[in-house]
């Protein structure tokens, strides 16, 4: 199976926040950007996959400060790490204020997808090719990630 590039599958993806997405706080609710970035993700993972995938996890979601009503959202994704059959991507989300210009860094979320055959069982994904410095030291994040994660399981089992 031949591998792909990072780059071939890397996503942006823009809306803007508008008083529907707003929180009984008047800001942005979490779960509407929480959507947005599953859907950033999820079209990252099926570039790479080139088939359709599902969202197994989500191991880490981080707001870093609030998305407002107008703010330009912009997020970010690509495929930090591919095993087997399932593989991390990385979201980044930025808040544009439209008036000021001023973007922030509003939040990131690693998530795990699952690529699937016409049958819906998990199917191999084609290697990870590391172009970068930058490539493989996010790759090495997300390998260390999935240890992480693999070791959580087996303690969950452990206890249960």
């Amino acid at each position: 199976m031949e591998g792909k590039k990072i780059s071939e599958s890397k996503v942006t993806m823009a809306q803007l926040m508008i008083p529907q997405n707003a929180n009984p706080a008047g800001n942005v609710h979490g779960g509407d950007i929480m959507k947005l970035i599953d859907t950033a993700g999820g079209v990252a993972a099926t570039r790479h996959a080139r088939a359709y995938t599902v969202t197994a996890s989500i191991d880490r979601m981080d707001f870093h400060s609030p998305v407002f009503i107008g703010d330009f959202l912009t997020l970010k994704a690509s495929v930090n790490f591919v095993g087997k059959t399932s593989m991390e991507v990385g979201v980044r989300v930025e808040a544009e204020n439209l008036v000021t210009g001023e973007t922030r860094h509003t939040g990131s979320a690693y998530l795990t997808y699952v690529a699937l055959d016409h049958n819906k069982r998990p199917i191999q994904l084609p290697p990870l090719l590391l172009e970068t410095e930058e490539d493989r030291h996010r790759n090495q994040e997300a390998s260390a990630r999935k240890q992480m994660r693999l070791a959580e399981k087996r303690d969950e089992k452990r206890s249960t």
